[in-house]
Formats: structure tokens, C-alpha cells, sequence
């Protein structure tokens, strides 16, 4: 592996650990050549997911894109770089379980809001803010008079997001998710009256 630091390409691992959930291999690496240490991520290489935008263009799904506006979202709160990674890994779960070449910009959106709301409220806003073009203070307003009316789960306020917490979908079951709800979840997700 190349040392992110001086470029050199010799290196030892120092540490290997596996994630929680087993898709996910940490290495902690020592660059032999400088000495500085720096850690990278194995995972399963899957099918390439295009997200499709609010103005119809597709583009491929980013995982660091989605790393940096959690980061952003998280600047300056107690929330450690293995609870941004678990929360990222969640989403792409979610992702892979329900679609099988295209989602919506909107779905990631509200699945990161939803573990985000779990995870830290005002990351939640934040993350909010942009992600929902929050014009001025009566769209904060809004949107914390919806989090003290649901304390627990703040986001489940969207559109997007069924009323039950989805943890994970069922396994080997796939679902398109539709500006309705998940099409093959109805029953078990009823979505929200509108």
C-alpha cells in the first residue's frame, strides 16, 4: 500500500480489525519509510450503484462524498470517526439490501437523517439544513418543533422514510424503493397519511 505521506510503497500492518457487522476489514499501516502511520478499509467490492439527483441526472454512489457531509454535519460534536464509518456502513447496507442498480438521492438523505436523529440531534439538524434547503430560521423552527413532538426518532417526520424504524431489510429480498414508499413493503411499512 502507498504511504498517503511521502508515497513510498513499502509498508507493515500493525493492527487488523473487523468491524462489527464482518464486511469490513481496518488495517492500521506503518510506512517504513517515513515512519507515519496511517489506516485503510477493506471491503467486498459490489455492483455499482448509480444515484439518481433531484434534477434526474445519475451519478455513481460516492462513499466518500457521503463521508464528508456527515463529517461536515458532525464538526465539533462527541461523535468519533468508528460511529461516522458504522452510520456510512448502515446506509450502504440499506442501499444494497433494497435497490439493485439505481436509488434515489432522496433515500440516502433520509437514511442518514434517520441514524443521524439516533445518533445526535444537532448533527441531525445540521445534516438537515442542507440536505432539506433550509431557507431561513422558520425552517429550523420547523423542524426542532417536529423533534420535540418526537424525541426519539426526530427524522421520522419525512416523506421519505416508512413509520417503523427499517434496521435492515430482509435479507435476499429486493424492493424498489418508489416517491411512495418501498413497493414491496407496503404491508409491512405502511407509510405515513398524507
Amino acid at each position: 500500500m502507498r504511504c498517503p505521506f511521502c508515497h513510498e510503497d513499502h509498508d507493515k500492518v500493525a493492527d487488523t480489525r473487523h468491524s462489527a457487522d464482518g464486511f469490513v476489514v481496518r488495517r492500521r499501516r506503518a510506512c517504513l519509510g517515513c515512519g507515519r502511520k496511517f489506516t485503510t478499509y477493506e471491503r467486498v467490492e459490489a455492483t455499482q450503484i448509480r444515484v439518481v439527483k433531484r434534477d434526474g441526472s445519475c451519478v455513481p454512489f460516492d462513499r466518500e462524498r457521503l463521508r464528508q457531509g456527515i463529517e461536515r454535519a458532525c464538526s465539533k460534536r462527541q461523535i468519533d470517526d468508528m460511529q461516522i464509518e458504522a452510520l456510512i456502513t448502515q446506509v450502504e447496507q440499506d442501499i444494497d439490501a433494497a435497490f439493485d442498480s439505481e436509488v434515489k438521492s432522496q433515500f440516502i438523505g433520509e437514511r442518514v437523517m434517520h441514524y443521524l436523529g439516533e445518533l445526535d440531534q444537532v448533527s441531525y439538524v445540521r445534516f438537515a439544513s442542507v440536505y432539506r434547503d433550509f431557507k431561513d430560521a422558520d425552517d429550523f423552527i420547523r423542524e426542532l418543533q417536529r423533534m420535540k413532538q418526537n424525541p426519539d426518532m426526530p427524522c421520522l417526520s419525512s416523506e421519505y422514510l416508512p413509520k417503523k424504524r427499517i434496521s435492515r431489510f430482509t435479507k435476499g429480498k429486493r424492493s424498489r424503493y418508489t416517491e411512495q414508499g418501498m413497493e414491496d413493503e407496503k404491508t409491512m411499512f405502511p407509510l405515513e397519511e398524507e
